[in-house]
């Protein structure tokens, strides 16, 4: 995701802008938030706005790593 570090820490990505910084269209976007985020029955809003930390999570999830990877580090269970 070149670019993303040139922005202020608070600025929040359009979805227009979050497709870009990820190298993808907004209608894979779309597709990638209605699997992840919006698959219980919930409509997707109109408009979305993305933190850096957003685009983060939604990097993998459009790289098409399984969340069974040994590359992602899973928390211990609390006590």
């Amino acid at each position: 995701m070149p670019g993303l570090n040139r922005l202020p820490k608070d600025h929040l990505y359009s979805e227009s802008e979050a497709a870009a910084a990820l190298g993808i269209t907004v209608a894979r976007l779309h597709q990638v938030l209605d699997q992840h985020i919006f698959n219980n029955g919930s409509l997707r809003p109109n408009a979305i706005r993305f933190t850096s930390s957003d685009l983060l999570l939604l990097g993998y999830w459009c790289s098409g790593q399984s969340t069974n990877s040994h590359e992602v580090i899973t928390m211990p269970k609390r006590a």
